[in-house]
C-alpha cells in the first residue's frame, strides 16, 4: 500500500488546534482503539493531525466500515441474473426487462432519531433518497420501518409520534408516495428505537451512475446546500451505545430540507443528461469524508480538495468541521475537465451552490488544502478498503431454554377465546398502522395500486413497450423470533417477505438488509448478528434471491440494554402486469374462501399469543420448510396470473385469528364478515386460531371460479385446510371462536389512537 510520509502543516496558521498532533487520548475521545490508532500511524509513518484523526475515526466506526460484519456478509449472495449493480455503491441495480432497472436500498436512522426524532426520522428519508438519486434514478416510493419501546410510557410515545411526523414530512414535501411499512413495539426498545428508510427509483440500464473518482484532472464539484456545523461526529454517534450522555450528542444529528433536496434532485437528474459526469457521491455518514475517500478507493485514483472553496453557511469553519460535517442535502460529482461550468449553470439555475473544489490526481491519496497549504494526505484505501476487520468471540445465548419446545401443558387455554382474540386485535402490535400511515402521502404521482396497509405495497411502472409493470415492496423482521433464534428468525422473516410478494401476485428479485444489532463486542450478541446473517444466507439461497444492498447498524443499545435482534428484510418483486395485482382484503360477499396450508396447532413458540396473552417470549418457532414455502407461493402467483383470486393475505403474527380478520377490513368501508370451517380440529382450539405456522395464505374468489382455484391448488400438490364464504355479521372459525365484524374492527382500528391523540 502507498503510504504519504509529507509533513501536513499550514505555515499561515501553526498553531491551529486542528493541525495539533493527535495523542492517544485524542483517539479515545474518536472512539478509535489503541490498535487502530497505532496501525494507521505506523501504516503511514509519522503522527497524525486532529483533523486526520476525525476522518479517521469516522471512517474506522462501524457505520462506515462494517468492521464487525465483513467477514460474514462475504457469505451472503449477492449475484443473479438481473443483478445490474450489488453491494458497494450508494445502492443497488436491479433489471426490470426493456432497459429499465430498479434502483433501491433500505437504511438505518436509529441513533440520531432516538435523539432527536423529528430530524432523525426526515433526514433519514433525505438520505435514503440521495443513495437512490445518486444513481441516476427517480426515486417513486417509500417505505419505513419502525421499532419503539413499551407504548404505555411517554417517551416511547414521543418518540413515535416525532419520528412519524419527521418521515411524513419528508417524503410529503419531496412528493414521493410512501407506500407501506412496518411498526412493532417492545421494551427491549426502551433506550434504542430503531428507524429504517427504504427508497426505491427507476432508471434505463444506460442511464446508471456509479460513486467513482474516474479519470485524472478531472474536477471534483461540490453542489446542493451549504456545509454548516450539524451532524458533525454523527458516523461515530451512530457506532457508539447511549449512555447518560445521549441528549447531549443532540448537536450531532442533522437538520434537513426537503424542499432544498427536491430542487438537488432534479438539477441532479438534469445534470445526468449532459453528459459530462463521471461519478457521483451522496455526501451520507461522514459527509465530504465518506464521499471523497470512497470515490477515490472505488476509481483507483486519488483526490486533491481545497477545503477553503466549500460553501459554507457559518463563520469561521475549520477543515475538520467541513469535513466531518453531515449537513444535508449535497453530493460530490466527478465532472469532465473542462465542462464544469456547463454543470455549475444548471445547479444555479435551480438555486444551488456549485463550486469546483478539486481534481482527481494520480496515486490513490485523498490530499486536502487550506488555503494552498496541504494539512492531510492519506491514501484513500487505507481508511475504506483496508480497514481491518474484526472477528469477534461468539458464545449461544446463556439461556438454553429459549428455542426449547414449549410444554403446551402449561399454557392454560382461555376461558373465552373470543375474548381473547379481540384483544389480540387491538393490542399495539397487531391493530390497523392506520394511524401512522394516514400521515404519509401514498397517492402523490398517481401510480401507487396498493396503498399501505396490504400485505406489500405496489407501484405502477410504465413500461416502454406500452404495458404497465408492477413493483412490490415489503419490510419484514420479527424481531421475537430473532431473540429467540437468530438463525431461523431471520430465516422465518425472510420466509414472511416472500409471502407477502407473492400474496400481490409479484415475484421477488432482490433484496436489502438492514441489520439492527446491540454491540458486537459482547459474544452472545456476536454469536446472534453471525447466526442472524447466516440464517439469510441460507434462506436467500433456498429462495433463490441475491441479497442486494445493504446497512448494518450495532451498538443499539444503552446501559448494557441490547434491543432484540433485528435484520430488516426489504424484498422487492416484479409483475409483468400490475392490474393483476392482488389486495389483501376480501372484496365481495358470497366470495369464496380457501385456506392454503397446513395448521399445526402447536407451533405456538415465539407467537404473539403466547407473548401477549401469556407474557412467554420463548419456545421453539414454526418450522420453515422452503420447498413448501416456495411451491405455495408459486401457486399463488399461478392463480393470480390468471385473475382466479380477488384477494390474498398470507398467515403471519398472530395466526389464523389476526389474518382472518384483517381480511374482512379495509379502512375505507364497512368491515364484512367471515366465517371459515377448518377440516381437522384439535384440542388446542388456541392453537387453532392463533398459531404461526409457514406456508399459509387466505384467497378469496368469484364462486364459479372456485373448482378451478381447487384444481389449481391440487394440481400444485398443496393442500387446503379450511374453507369458507364472505358474509355475514360474524368473522368465525366454526366451533373455535367467533367475534362480531363491527366490534372486531372497532378495537382493530382505534388500537393506536391514543397514542396519536395526546
Amino acid at each position: 500500500m502507498q503510504t504519504s510520509t509529507s509533513s501536513c502543516s499550514s505555515s499561515s496558521t501553526p498553531q491551529a488546534p486542528w493541525l495539533r498532533t493527535a495523542t492517544r487520548v485524542d483517539a479515545h475521545q474518536h472512539g478509535l482503539k489503541d490498535s487502530e490508532f497505532e496501525a494507521i500511524t505506523s501504516a503511514l509513518n509519522r503522527s497524525i493531525n486532529m483533523v486526520e484523526l476525525g476522518i479517521c475515526s469516522a471512517l474506522f466506526s462501524e457505520h462506515c466500515s462494517y468492521k464487525s460484519t465483513k467477514v460474514y456478509l462475504r457469505g451472503l449472495p449477492t449475484k443473479g441474473p438481473r443483478v445490474l449493480v450489488g453491494p458497494g455503491e450508494n445502492a443497488c441495480v436491479v433489471d426490470i426487462g426493456d432497459n429499465e432497472a430498479v434502483v433501491f436500498k433500505v437504511e438505518s436512522h436509529n441513533h440520531p432519531s432516538f435523539i432527536e426524532p423529528f430530524q432523525g426520522a426526515a433526514t433519514g428519508v433525505g438520505g435514503i433518497l440521495r443513495d437512490v438519486f445518486t444513481m441516476g434514478a427517480r426515486p417513486v416510493a417509500l417505505l419505513n420501518s419502525l421499532r419503539f419501546g413499551d407504548p404505555k410510557l411517554p417517551k416511547s410515545r414521543y418518540l413515535l409520534r416525532r419520528a412519524v411526523n419527521g418521515i411524513g414530512f419528508y417524503g410529503n414535501c419531496m412528493g414521493i408516495p410512501t407506500v407501506g411499512g412496518e411498526l412493532s413495539f417492545h421494551q427491549s426498545f426502551n433506550g434504542n428505537c430503531l428507524v429504517n428508510a427504504f427508497a426505491l427509483g427507476l432508471v434505463n440500464h444506460d442511464e446508471v451512475f456509479l460513486g467513482t473518482a474516474a479519470g485524472v484532472g478531472n474536477i471534483v464539484l461540490y453542489v446542493g446546500s451549504k456545509t454548516g456545523r450539524d451532524g458533525i461526529h454523527g458516523a461515530s454517534m451512530s457506532s457508539e451505545s447511549f449512555g447518560d450522555d445521549s441528549e447531549a450528542k443532540r448537536p450531532t444529528v442533522q437538520v434537513g430540507d426537503p424542499f432544498q433536496e427536491k430542487l438537488l434532485l432534479e438539477a441532479c437528474l438534469e445534470a445526468f443528461k449532459s453528459g459530462y459526469v463521471v461519478g457521483v457521491q451522496d455526501m451520507g455518514a461522514a459527509g465530504l469524508t465518506s464521499s471523497s475517500f470512497e470515490m477515490a478507493d472505488r476509481g483507483n485514483n486519488g483526490i486533491r480538495l481545497h477545503l477553503d472553496r466549500v460553501p459554507q453557511r457559518e463563520t469561521g469553519m475549520n477543515p475538520y468541521e467541513i469535513m466531518l460535517s453531515e449537513s444535508q442535502e449535497r453530493m460530490l460529482f466527478i465532472v469532465k475537465a473542462g465542462h464544469e461550468d456547463k454543470l455549475i449553470s444548471i445547479f444555479k439555475r435551480w438555486e444551488l451552490d456549485a463550486v469546483a473544489i478539486g481534481e482527481v490526481i494520480a496515486g490513490g491519496d485523498v490530499e486536502l488544502l487550506w488555503h494552498n497549504e496541504i494539512v492531510s494526505r492519506i491514501p484513500a484505501k487505507l481508511l475504506t478498503s483496508a480497514v481491518p476487520e474484526y472477528t469477534w468471540p461468539t458464545t449461544p445465548p446463556s439461556d438454553t431454554s429459549l428455542n426449547a419446545p414449549i410444554n403446551l401443558e402449561t399454557i392454560q387455554q382461555p376461558k373465552d377465546l373470543s375474548a381473547t382474540w379481540l384483544t389480540l386485535l387491538g393490542s399495539p402490535n397487531n391493530c390497523s398502522r392506520h394511524a401512522v400511515y394516514n400521515q404519509y402521502d401514498s397517492t402523490v404521482r398517481g401510480d401507487t395500486t396498493i396503498h399501505p396497509g396490504g400485505d406489500a405495497g405496489v407501484v405502477r411502472i410504465k413500461s416502454a413497450r406500452g404495458t404497465e409493470k408492477g413493483i412490490a415492496i415489503s419490510l419484514d423482521c420479527n424481531s421475537r423470533y430473532c431473540a429467540i433464534d437468530a438463525h431461523q428468525g431471520t430465516a422465518l422473516s425472510l420466509a414472511e417477505a416472500c409471502r407477502n410478494i407473492a400474496a400481490t401476485g409479484a415475484t421477488p428479485i432482490g433484496i436489502s438488509d438492514c441489520l439492527n444489532m446491540p454491540s458486537p463486542e459482547n459474544p452472545e450478541t456476536m454469536w446472534q448478528i453471525a447466526h442472524s446473517i447466516k440464517g439469510l444466507g441460507e434462506a436467500a439461497r433456498a429462495f433463490d434471491i441475491p441479497v442486494v444492498s445493504g446497512n448494518v447498524s450495532l451498538y443499539n443499545q444503552t446501559h448494557g440494554h441490547g434491543i432484540q435482534p433485528t435484520p430488516l428484510l426489504a424484498l422487492v418483486g416484479l409483475i409483468d402486469d400490475v392490474t393483476r395485482a392482488l389486495p389483501s382484503h376480501f372484496q365481495n360477499d358470497g366470495d369464496a374462501i380457501f385456506l392454503l396450508g397446513e395448521t399445526n396447532p402447536e407451533e405456538l413458540g415465539g407467537s404473539a399469543y403466547v407473548a401477549e396473552i401469556h407474557g412467554i417470549e420463548k419456545g421453539a418457532l414454526p418450522a420453515i420448510r422452503y420447498e413448501l414455502e416456495k411451491r405455495s407461493c408459486d401457486c399463488v402467483r399461478s392463480l393470480a396470473s390468471k385473475r382466479l383470486l380477488r384477494s390474498c393475505h398470507d398467515l403471519s403474527q398472530g395466526g389464523l385469528g389476526i389474518a382472518l380478520a384483517e381480511c374482512c377490513f379495509n379502512d375505507y368501508t364497512a368491515p364484512r364478515g367471515a366465517t371459515l370451517t377448518l377440516k381437522k380440529k384439535s384440542a388446542r382450539a388456541d392453537g387453532l386460531l392463533f398459531s404461526e405456522s409457514g406456508a399459509r395464505f387466505l384467497l378469496s374468489c368469484a364462486p364459479e371460479s372456485v373448482a378451478t382455484v381447487r384444481a389449481e391448488i391440487e394440481a400444485a400438490g398443496l393442500s387446503i385446510s379450511a374453507e369458507g364464504t364472505v358474509g355475514g355479521t360474524e368473522i368465525a372459525v366454526a366451533g373455535v371462536a367467533s367475534i362480531q365484524s363491527t366490534a372486531a374492527f372497532e378495537s382493530w382500528f382505534k388500537g393506536l389512537d391514543a397514542i396519536f391523540r395526546e
